[in-house]
């Protein structure tokens, strides 16, 4: 894990209750050519995938609601009486799968369509000043035949299902009722390329 500038020199466990919190303290080489020792704490969940299912047929995506404790205690009030609720793309952690294999995975668990191939877009770290976590982004397609179950997660999941307009996912966005980031990224991206269809 080291590097011609960074030098670990303790790793301390802070908590695995959950995932894992530990604390670095590393020697780092600054541009200057002088060593200064710090010390940053990282959370590791392990890798994630995220994806966006779109129909271009009547132009419609799927999206996923549930209950997001950490938005809840920051002040998120979307939702109305159910603040902490959050409208997300489907995703979910890879789970040792490569992360094809994860989000088809998770697409059949939490919205309960089957999709058969997908097309990755992109990868990101979601939050790097304290979270180890890339995550992988796709879109698919889906149409009303494509094979489904009921969705909504598994064990102590609650996920609410959405199929909106297009147009209107990206209307929630700019009103501020789609706040989740990868979710943004997603939305922005098909955008994108629809813009690039009509141009070309």
């Amino acid at each position: 894990m080291d590097s011609e500038r960074i030098r670990i020199t303790e790793e301390k466990l802070l908590s695995d209750n959950w995932y894992v919190l530990k604390r670095y303290t590393f020697n780092y080489l600054g541009k200057n050519g002088q060593w200064t020792t710090q010390q940053r704490e990282a959370y590791d969940r392990g890798n994630g995938a995220t994806i966006l299912l779109h129909n271009p047929e009547t132009d419609t995506v799927i999206l996923t609601r549930q209950f997001r404790l950490p938005t809840f205690v920051n002040g998120n009030s979307n939702g109305g009486p159910s603040s902490g609720m959050l409208i997300e793309a489907c995703a979910g952690l890879l789970d040792n799968d490569d992360p094809q294999t994860a989000i088809l995975r998770e697409t059949e668990e939490e919205t309960g369509y089957r999709i058969q191939s997908v097309e990755k877009i992109m990868e990101a770290y979601m939050s790097p000043g304290s979270v180890t976590e890339k995550l992988f982004f796709y879109i698919a397609e889906y149409t009303a035949d494509t094979e489904r179950n009921t969705g909504g997660g598994i064990d102590e999941e609650e996920i609410d299902i959405l199929e909106l307009p297009f147009s209107e996912a990206l209307a929630m966005m700019q009103r501020g009722e789609i706040m989740d980031g990868k979710t943004i990224m997603l939305l922005q991206h098909l955008r994108l390329k629809q813009l690039t269809q009509t141009i070309g």
